[in-house]
């Protein structure tokens, strides 16, 4: 099934939260920061929020926003930072230097002859100014920040780099700086530079993802309350460059538009530029020559501009004319003879503002010099005035070429111009068209593009096959959220009546639906088998295939004796190139085979030359689901960095095309968990499991709830980790799961029991997967499960036994591969080593351990592992059956302090619990005194000794 979908679940602004927290982190250490960019892009809120969050852990903000007139009144900027602090912070200063200071600061009225700007009167007012500073910061760290540093007064700007210059401990200061927005040099940030105290980072502020324009246009609601196409709110993005004030304005004229009765514009229409947008780009242009104006025109109506194509379009002074226009920042330098507007509005304003006949004339003159074919098609597209079989042929063909080139969004646009100007005569060659378009937008993730299409189908096809194949299209554009379309299939069914091959894609799709919707994997594989069944009788090798494939992962799952078989019938002769390259096809599940029989190697090599063929010529659904597949591979085999780098493409490929984002969170989850940090990896899974819940995906909710689970147990959380991994098991079991090889949740949620205190649950938990891997032969999943037994035996009070448990299940998962498993083990080891008493064979455990975990880049693991091998020499230790310690603790103190034993700092801490880091930090210091311990070694060494419940 097409993983796809629309995304109802955004997480709130992405990837500038995290930008924002290690912003934060560095003004908490006592840095400076200067924010640029262009007008528009975010300076402002993002420093107004930086300092909000800063205020409200503790530190003193004073502020100023100067503007273009004040750059001319003296002392304005200081005026407005010393606005908030009352006279009385001034009764630090002498009589002289204060009287200074209040005349600069319009308090009162400067002695005849003085000036604060002036002569000795200058010094001794930066000198005041300082020691008010320093007064300021007694109570706590103090910030200035200072918005839209371009305009501030030159002698606020003085007083600023002298105390820059002898800032000490005093002040930092946040400053934002406005760039050119059209790739200009635009201004020199030396002089911004040389206010902040050292030490400075400068950062551009970044261009917003999608999901984030798509959350400001929903908290401005310039929608009108309407939910608009994810696709046109992707082209919003485009224009606007990723600026959140270009797509505001330009989504503010798209809504006045519509509401004076305008539909809203297809892929193929341009989006209204409104006055505001337009108004700057006509006076820049009006500034040119008109031979370079026609040259933009030309370039803007192409659909790949080069120096050449131009030259030939008619642009014979093309290289005068483009390096012009760079000199005006309309154009970029060519790159390679490929040329790029600066700005995405210049060539939409070009195109509405343009007279028609010139518009054309540009379209004739670019399809003769075109020798794409793609491009030739388009051009002819825009020339015929109605229905024209050449140019629908020709449309047909040009979308063949993208297709084979890996292009299915233009394939799409072309085949569906090449339905509109197929004759009426010609009407069942235009619904074919209109259904194989609609199927390119699949591939291309332009789901809110193949839905239309596929219901212009509906609308007129009378013929069966038509109607089916258009309902197809439509169940696969659900993506993850296949409950929405649970009415589709009876109507479906109808149309497709007693024919086979209608029948066979249905129940193919009925199945997933099954598993996904119904959350029952028995159902599942009936239509699996059905399917295959119908297209065997049809003679469709690729329904047929898929379907089989869908059958195997289902038998897999339910641990039925032939699902080896049934892969072998889908991967036998003849192939189907889609299906064998398709993420639901049989050569991704044949990875998941070798996986469950601990083939780490060949199911890499797998899904390795898959990957590949998917990144020359593949949809972006099928290689973010397979870069998933992947990164969980990496994990196992113990190589972090590229698990994380895998599983964030996945995420930025689903993003991007628009795919439900659910499977990709749940890949950066366990990536994070592994390889970075546990804060990240559970917001990660929490939006996994949003993602999941909103598209009511049983399949994929219990992976987040097991990802979020696992993040729990490793964070000390024992009994929250065992709420969720315990409705991982029931979801999972009660779709039928047989083996457990293919979800491997139950060494977790056995562990989570232990240590939690509900030890029976846990054997028992134990003995039913144990009965299942012992029956189909899972090496991997019986050596954790000793683990886990190990962790029952350790919390009864049997430590011998749990160690020579641990040892044997750290061999055992070594032997298999399972690099991770292995150390986490030795980990467990550790400990109980060290409860025995036995300090070199638990130094020995926790430095293999380490060893493991730094050559796999788990960095987390490692910090944990590496402060419990260095804890101080002599640090009383807890007794082993001292279990008290917990109870000497605050909900809140444990927390922490199970961090602390994780190697997370208190600012990973303070994220991780939504705490202040003064809260943190002050919940250390009483868990110190109320355990005894002087450093965080030593309170590592008492909670790894006996972990908290």
């Amino acid at each position: 099934m097409t993983r796809t979908g629309t995304d109802r679940s955004r997480t709130p602004e992405g990837a500038r939260t995290a930008l924002r927290d290690t912003l934060r982190a560095h003004l908490e250490g006592g840095g400076s920061l200067l924010l640029t960019g262009p007008e528009g892009i975010g300076r402002t809120t993002t420093a107004a929020r930086l300092a909000d969050g800063l205020a409200a852990r503790g530190h003193r903000v004073l502020r100023c926003s100067p503007s273009p007139s004040d750059r001319d009144s003296p002392f304005l900027g200081l005026i407005d930072l010393l606005a908030t602090a009352g006279d009385e912070a001034l009764d630090c200063l002498a009589a002289h230097e204060r009287a200074v200071l209040e005349g600069a600061l319009l308090r009162r009225t400067p002695p005849a002859g003085a000036g604060p700007g002036t002569g000795r009167d200058a010094l001794v007012l930066r000198l005041a100014v300082r020691k008010v500073l320093a007064a300021l910061a007694t109570t706590g760290p103090l910030l200035l920040v200072v918005d839209d540093v371009q305009w501030l007064d030159e002698p606020t700007a003085r007083v600023l780099v002298f105390l820059a210059r002898r800032a000490g401990p005093h002040h930092a200061v946040l400053a934002t700086l406005r760039t050119s927005p059209h790739g200009g040099r635009g201004p020199d940030t030396a002089p911004a530079r040389e206010l902040c105290p050292q030490p400075v980072r400068t950062l551009p502020l970044p261009p917003m993802t999608v999901r984030e324009i798509a959350g400001v246009l929903d908290a401005h609601g310039v929608h009108g309350g309407l939910s608009w196409p994810r696709q046109l709110v992707a082209r919003l993005h485009e224009a606007a460059s990723g600026n959140p004030r270009t797509a505001l304005e330009l989504a503010a004229g798209l809504h006045e538009s519509t509401a004076a009765g305008s539909p809203l514009p297809d892929s193929s229409e341009p989006l209204p530029v409104p006055e505001s947008l337009s108004r700057p780009v006509l006076d820049r242009l009006a500034a040119l020559p008109g031979r370079a104006r026609k040259l933009l025109l030309t370039a803007g109506a192409a659909v790949h501009p080069t120096v050449e194509l131009l030259r030939r379009a008619g642009c014979r002074q093309a290289a005068a004319d483009i390096d012009l226009c760079v000199r005006h920042g309309l154009l970029a330098p060519p790159d390679r003879g490929a040329l790029r507007f600066t700005d995405p509005i210049t060539p939409m304003v070009l195109e509405a503002r343009a007279p028609y006949a010139l518009r054309m004339e540009a379209h004739r003159a670019l399809a003769e010099a075109a020798d794409d074919p793609v491009e030739r098609a388009q051009h002819l597209a825009r020339l015929a005035a109605g229905p024209d079989p050449v140019v629908a042929d020709r449309l047909v063909e040009a979308a063949s070429a993208a297709r084979r080139r890996g292009e299915p969004g233009t394939a799409a646009r072309l085949g569906r111009l090449a339905a509109r100007h197929t004759p009426a005569d010609g009407a069942r060659t235009g619904t074919a068209r209109r259904l194989t378009a609609a199927e390119d937008a699949l591939d291309a993730g332009d789901l809110d593009f193949a839905r239309e299409l596929a219901y212009e189908v509906l609308e007129d096809a009378g013929r069966a096959a038509d109607r089916v194949r258009a309902w197809t299209v439509v169940v696969d554009a659900s993506g993850q959220a296949m409950a929405e379309v649970a009415d589709v299939f009876p109507q479906a069914v109808r149309d497709a009546g007693e024919d086979p091959g209608l029948l066979a894609p249905l129940h193919y799709r009925m199945s997933w639906h099954a598993w996904m919707v119904g959350g029952s994997a028995g159902r599942a594989r009936d239509h699996a088998a059905r399917a295959a069944g119908l297209a065997a009788r049809a003679g469709d090798r690729r329904t047929e295939v898929l379907a089989l494939t869908q059958q195997a992962a289902l038998e897999l799952f339910l641990g039925l004796p032939g699902a080896e078989s049934t892969l072998a019938a889908a991967l036998a002769a003849p192939h189907d190139a889609y299906a064998m390259s398709h993420h639901n096809g049989p050569i991704y599940l044949k990875h998941r085979f070798h996986l469950a029989h601990d083939q780490l190697d060949e199911a890499r090599a797998e899904l390795r030359t898959l990957v590949y063929t998917l990144r020359q010529r593949g949809s972006a659904d099928c290689l973010s689901q397979c870069l998933i597949g992947l990164a969980q591979l990496e994990i196992q085999r113990g190589r972090c960095r590229q698990a994380l780098s895998m599983a964030r493409q996945s995420l930025r490929i689903a993003e991007r095309a628009g795919l439900s984002q659910g499977p990709a969170w749940y890949a950066v989850a366990l990536a994070e968990t592994a390889g970075g940090s546990l804060g990240e990896a559970l917001a990660a899974a929490e939006a996994a499991r949003r993602h999941s819940e909103d598209d009511d995906d049983r399949l994929f909710l219990p992976r987040a709830l097991h990802a979020e689970g696992r993040i729990r147990l490793f964070s000390g959380e024992y009994a929250r980790a065992a709420r969720l991994l315990r409705r991982t098991g029931e979801m999972e079991s009660a779709q039928g799961q047989g083996d457990p090889a293919t979800r491997r949740w139950h060494a977790d949620l056995a562990e989570a029991l232990a240590r939690s205190g509900a030890v029976d649950e846990a054997e028992s938990v134990i003995d039913r997967a144990r009965a299942q891997a012992v029956r189909l032969g899972r090496t991997g999943v019986l050596a954790t499960l000793d683990r886990a037994a190990a962790t029952v035996c350790e919390e009864r009070g049997g430590l011998e036994a749990a160690a020579r448990g641990y040892e044997e299940a750290a061999a055992r998962l070594r032997a298999a591969g399972y690099a991770l498993e292995e150390a986490r083990t030795r980990v467990a080891l550790g400990r109980v080593r060290r409860r025995l008493g036995d300090e070199d064979a638990s130094h020995a455990a926790f430095a293999r351990a380490l060893r493991v975990f730094t050559a796999a880049g788990a960095r987390a693991w490692a910090a944990g592992v590496r402060a419990e091998r260095d804890r101080a020499e002599g640090a009383p230790l807890p007794r082993p059956d001292d279990a008290a310690w917990p109870e000497r603790l605050s909900s809140t103190e444990r927390s922490v302090v199970a961090r602390v034993a994780q190697g997370a700092t208190n600012r990973e801490i303070a994220a991780g619990l939504t705490l202040s880091v003064k809260t943190v930090e002050a919940a250390l210091t009483r868990a110190y005194r109320k355990l005894g311990a002087r450093s965080r070694v030593e309170i590592t060494r008492i909670v790894m000794t006996r972990p908290a419940a």
